[in-house]
């Protein structure tokens, strides 16, 4: 048995989503988001599934900030929805909104857990959508607003903030690949939102030091890993194409300020132009203080010409599978965290997603989750490994505190750590929650 050890001054922590565990969707002001229309549009999301009550945390804050304060975390990332905020995006602010969450903060921070806060996970204001989204340049500037009142209402009491979770997923997952609201299938549409995007976060990050607030942030884009299935160059170069679709089409422009040229010529081929007015790129070329990185899966592939957008084929290796399918590569996390250091130079890191979906279920009030602690061991193992490498690591937040929605999955998946009972709302410790509280106690394990 190895130990494996982490740093004594690394945060540990979990995460959510707002319209994942809310619910409360049509309570106290809130507008509509994209996923309240296209939840319940039939056909979107399994068994029809929506995000009404979700885990009702709305309510139940409070009991939920007990249970992370058993787990004995240091840092929760939770996001804010737009439309609590702003129901029409932009306009009058909504009182209740902002109540709901100062009261979550402030129980969190007496509770001596960090909040760590996500501007935009998803739920655009539905009225923002009706004016042509994030395909709307007019969408960045009511997004740089909602931003500049979150700051102001909380400065001092927040200190870590994200502007965006999972551009790609915002972009091509939602308007190229139609799988998430508000479920488009048009790559120059996809194309030009990942820029609209961008320029929303460096606008972002511009405002938030204008108004000079106390803390840090940054952005969570979500990462995948394809490794060659051989040194041929044709199946190099197919990895490198869908690597970069996550990490280099995204950070590029944030570290380096221009979009990676194999990638533009790429999309150009496939007849995607972007449109970037003049001074787009330097607003996106901001300074951050951190860089959030969602790592769940990746997989071997090798190059096969017509094969989807970047013309490759995954090549089955036997990996162990979630119950969402998806290949267990703890190694990837690894090829992940190494590429951007040495790509980037040596930007502060902190996991803000890693999980994994098993449906376990309790047995006399026991949720025996083994291959969910199996999957933190190995992916904490390999943070372990990048740790030791000079990945400059500032803390890992495992994804989900809760099972909740997943998205166009609905209820079928389970991420959480804590099981939900969705009839009732009774939450349940699962053991890979006991293990994980060893974990942060000790800041070793053994494996």
């Amino acid at each position: 048995m190895a130990i494996i050890q982490f740093p004594k001054d690394m945060k540990w922590g979990s995460a959510t989503a707002s319209y994942q565990i809310e619910g409360a969707a049509f309570k106290d002001g809130r507008g509509l988001s994209i996923w309240d229309t296209f939840s319940h549009t039939p056909g979107k999301v399994v068994g029809g599934d929506n995000g009404d009550v979700a885990c009702d945390s709305y309510h139940r804050y409070e009991e939920d900030i007990e249970i992370m304060k058993d787990l004995g975390i240091d840092m929760y990332r939770f996001s804010v929805s737009w439309p609590r905020i702003f129901p029409n995006g932009t306009g009058e602010i909504n009182p209740k909104g902002l109540a709901y969450y100062h009261d979550l903060v402030d129980k969190l921070i007496e509770s001596g857990i960090e909040p760590m806060c996500t501007l935009y996970h998803w739920d655009l204001p539905q009225a923002l959508q009706d004016e042509g989204g994030w395909d709307n340049r007019e969408t960045i500037d009511a997004f740089v607003n909602y931003a500049e009142t979150m700051f102001n209402e909380f400065k001092g009491k927040i200190k870590y903030w994200i502007t965006l979770n999972e551009p790609w997923c915002i972009s091509f997952l939602s308007n190229y690949i139609g799988a998430h609201a508000p479920g488009y299938t048009d790559l120059q549409l996809a194309t030009q939102i990942s820029h609209h995007l961008l320029v929303a976060h460096g606008k972002t990050v511009k405002k938030f030091r204008e108004l000079d607030i106390e803390g840090e942030i940054g952005f969570a884009p979500n990462t995948t890993w394809l490794e060659p299935y051989s040194n041929k160059q044709e199946d190099i170069d197919a990895c490198r194409r869908e690597n970069a679709y996550f990490i280099e089409w995204f950070m590029d422009p944030v570290f380096k300020g221009e979009y990676p040229q194999f990638m533009v010529d790429w999309f150009k081929k496939k007849g995607v132009e972007l449109n970037i007015e003049d001074g787009d790129l330097e607003a996106i070329h901001q300074p951050i203080d951190f860089l959030g990185i969602n790592y769940y899966t990746g997989h071997v592939a090798r190059y096969k010409e017509d094969e989807g957008l970047f013309d490759w084929e995954y090549v089955e290796m036997g990996y162990e599978r979630t119950d969402i399918d998806w290949p267990v590569y703890p190694e990837g996390f690894y090829k992940v965290l190494t590429y951007i250091n040495d790509r980037y130079g040596n930007v502060p890191i902190y996991i803000t997603e890693n999980g994994s979906c098993y449906n376990d279920e309790p047995v006399d009030g026991r949720v025996k989750d083994a291959a969910r602690t199996k999957y933190l061991k190995q992916h904490l193992t390999a943070l372990s490994r990048s740790i030791d490498a000079g990945v400059n690591i500032k803390g890992y937040l495992t994804w989900s505190l809760l099972d909740n929605f997943e998205w166009a999955e609905g209820y079928s998946k389970r991420f959480g750590i804590v099981y939900v009972d969705y009839i009732t709302q009774k939450r349940t410790k699962k053991d890979s929650f006991y293990w994980y509280k060893q974990t942060i106690a000790n800041k070793w394990f053994e494996f």
